[in-house]
Formats: C-alpha cells, structure tokens, sequence
C-alpha cells in the first residue's frame, strides 16, 4: 500500500485510482463515485504534508466502501431502489476511523441489495462483474468492493460480512478478505441485515494490508453496545499461535464441493506443514446444518430490520397510494428486491405463532451446539482450514432462478457467522480454467491475528 509523503502526491494516487475506475467502468464495481471531494481532501492532505503537519497511517490512500455504509457524500443506496435517493446525516465509526487516518474514499461499490445475496446479481443497478472472467460473478454480497481490489482500482475496500459476504467475492476474485471476531468493528451507520451476525470488515490485497486497515478500524464505540474493547493492537505475543496446530474440517473436502476445490485445500494443508504446523484432520458433524440454522436465523432478523422501511420516515415511497395500507404494500413491493421479499416471508413466517418453537428457537438452540462443538475443536486446535466456497466463480445468470442452489454456496462461509468467529479468505490457488480458489482460517474468538500471522507466515515460507 503507498501512503503519500514529501515524494509522494496524494492527488496522485487518487487521480490514478479515479482513472482505473474509469478504465475499469464496465465490471461495474461502483454504484457512484465521489471524484471531486477526493481531490480536494487528497490537495487538503499534500498541502498538510508540505507544511510539516501530521497526517494519519494512510494519507492519501484511495479505497471505497460497500455501499450500505453511511457517510454524506453522495447517496447511500444500499444497491436498493428503496434507498436510491437516500443522503445519509451520519457516518459510519469506520468510514470516520479511516478518513481521521487520511484515507480517501474515491467511491461506493456495489453489492446485493441490502447485502442478500452472493453474487451481487441481486442489486437494483446490476451485477459487478468477476475480475478475472467477464462472464462470470463476483461474489457477494461485497462483490463491487472485492472486484475493485483485484483490479487494482484501490488497494483495500470497506465489506461487511454476514454470512460470507466479505470472504466468498475476495475469493472468486483471488484477493484477502477478513471477517473479524463478532464485535470487533461497530456497526453504527452501516444498513443493518442481521444484526446478531453482521460485522464489518475488509478486502485487500495482502495479510499486511488486511492488518493495518483492521487496526485502524477496530475498537469500542459508545454507539454500538455490541462492540468489544480494541484487542487489535495489543502485545504481539498474544498474536501468536500457542498450538502451532491446524484441523482441516473434513466434512467440508467431498460431498457437494468441487474436486480442484478441495485439491487447493490440501495443497494449501501441505504449505502449512512446510511452515512447521501441525496438520490433522478433523469431523464436525454439525457443520452439515449450518446452512439450515443460518437460513431460520437470518430471515428472522432481515424481516425485523428492513420492516422499518415502510414509505413513511424516508427512502422510496410509491406513487398513486389510496390509503395507509397502499403506502405499506405498494412502497415495500416496489422498493424491494425479489430476494429481499423471499427473506422477508421467510422471516415473518419463522417468527410467527404458531412456528417461532418449531424453527426460530429451535435453530437458536442448534447454533449454541455449534458453537460448543467450535469451542472443543479449538481446545486442540490454533484453527481451522476449509475452503470459502463449495467451486469457483459461477456463470452470471447461472444460479438466479434456484435460490437454494445460490443459497448452497454460503455452506462453508455461514458458520463463523453463527458462532461469531473470525474468519480470512486467503488467495491459494487457481482452477485450471484460471479462476481463483481461495482458503480460510477459522480461529477463537479474538484470535483475528493470530489468523492472519499464520497465514503470513505459510505464504512467507511457501516461497
């Protein structure tokens, strides 16, 4: 990452960005941009430099942010027509954290709308296109900001990740992306999904950068009750694996995942072990209904978060109404996506009388078995090595008409939601059609370092 200084322009780098954007326009990994502002904080920075002043750990750096993060420039859409004319009054704690640190957003990337989905075909302004292969998806829900990486447009992108949506696109798109521990970074003005497993995160282009952004964005926040004390930037031996020990969750290297798939996974294994760990692996038998309590839960808390969109405080509200029923019914049909309409019904329907202990409770009583069943594997093990996805980048319009084929391929990604893990996707191999394959390492609870030490250091010695 080039951070600006005396030799190093700020209006440079952004205007360089700005151009890749450009030249880049037809993956369509932005939903707006934010051109003229850039250039004015990034000559407000070269002039900062000029005089001696201080400027912060990323002067000058271009990145973007997933548009479902709040800040006043320009409008936060959420990938939604509901919200397509929506100038928010806030800014999101790490949109603020990064801009204090000199950082600067050249633009929003697009994303599933509301963030439902996992290959951003499902926003109200199209599907962002896959880095490496026009025809195929780029993942989601953070699919604009994983492609903007990898293309080079900006070194890191802003992602949230609810049930993957961080590390499935950085993996189709062959760059890093971290899920951090439940808690770690505030969700205060970012558009709520789930709020039991939302966090935030980002996309980069190494484990160094990943870290760095990471640092700076995570810490407690007074306006997030959810947020734990910032165990970020703490003694660097406690980022250290005790165990130097790895299971490779096993359930995960056959039924239902593509063969190149799991050959990456090994391989990958197979560097570990060349860096000095342990490498075993290990049955968790519950990990085959993370899909199902992921998709009870979830719904659940997308019907109580979007049901404050009603056509009445703000956002879109539709045209020829009658009657307060009409402002109901036709803003939420107009204003929605199909798939956030399917989660909706799920949702209510999970949560109604006569249902919520035969669905909704009862998926809440399973997600406390796997976490148990988390907590014991890690009694032996520093992490845990899977793949992100079930197969590479699918083709655009492949999966949109069968949305549990599309809801397969949260499989491996929904579980560190559910037990609010932390999670990295990390680049490790290529399909021979030339897709990228990524891994993950699931950790502890706080152990978002530990994870990334690990991977530094197997990619370090695989050289």
């Amino acid at each position: 990452m080039i951070i600006a200084d005396k030799n190093t322009k700020a209006v440079d780098l952004v205007r360089a960005a700005l151009d890749k954007a450009k030249e880049y326009e037809d993956y369509h990994c932005f939903i707006s941009m934010n051109e003229a502002r850039a250039l004015d904080r990034a000559r407000e920075i070269d002039e900062r430099i000029a005089k001696g002043e201080k400027v912060g750990r990323l002067a000058g750096v271009p990145y973007a942010i997933k548009d479902n993060y709040l800040s006043p420039e320009g409008v936060t859409t959420a990938a939604s027509r509901m919200l397509d004319n929506f100038p928010s009054p806030i800014t999101a704690t790490a949109v603020a954290k990064l801009e204090a640190e000199g950082a600067i957003m050249i633009g929003r990337a697009n994303l599933d709308s509301y963030a439902h989905g996992s290959s951003t075909e499902n926003s109200y302004f199209g599907p962002t296109l896959n880095a490496h292969d026009k025809e195929r998806v780029a993942g989601g829900s953070s699919g604009g900001s994983a492609a903007a990486v990898a293309l080079g447009i900006v070194p890191f992108a802003l992602g949230s990740d609810t049930g993957g949506s961080i590390r499935q696109p950085a993996s189709y798109n062959g760059v890093w992306g971290m899920k951090p521990t439940y808690g770690t970074v505030s969700r205060y003005g970012v558009v709520a999904m789930a709020s039991s497993l939302d966090t935030m995160g980002c996309i980069a282009n190494s484990a160094e950068d990943v870290d760095l952004v990471m640092g700076i964005i995570a810490g407690k926040d007074s306006k997030d009750s959810t947020t734990l004390d910032d165990f970020w930037n703490r003694d660097l031996d406690d980022a250290k694996p005790k165990k130097k020990k790895i299971g490779i969750i096993k359930d995960f290297l056959k039924d239902g995942v593509d063969p190149e798939v799991s050959k990456t996974v090994l391989s990958y294994a197979d560097k570990m072990k060349k860096a000095g760990y342990e490498v075993e692996e290990i049955s968790m038998p519950i990990m085959k209904y993370g899909l199902a309590i992921y998709y009870i839960i979830q719904p659940a808390e997308v019907a109580s978060n979007l049901s404050r969109y009603d056509g009445i405080r703000y956002g879109h509200r539709a045209a020829e109404i009658t009657d307060l029923d009409s402002i109901y019914g036709k803003t939420r049909d107009e204003g929605f996506m199909p798939e956030n309409k399917r989660r909706i019904m799920v949702g209510n329907f999970v949560l109604s009388s006569g249902f919520f202990d035969a669905y909704y409770l009862k998926a809440q009583k399973a997600r406390t078995l796997l976490i148990n069943a988390y907590n014991e594997a890690f009694e032996k093990y520093d992490a845990l090595l899977c793949a992100v996805a079930p197969a590479p980048a699918f083709k655009l319009g492949e999966k949109t008409d069968d949305p549990l084929q599309m809801y397969m391929e949260d499989m491996m990604s929904v579980l560190a939601n559910l037990a609010g893990l932390p999670a990295v996707a990390i680049p490790a191999g290529e399909s021979k059609s030339g897709l990228p394959i990524g891994v993950q390492l699931i950790g502890p609870r706080k152990s978002d370092q530990v994870l990334l030490n690990i991977a530094k250091n197997v990619e370090e010695n695989a050289q």
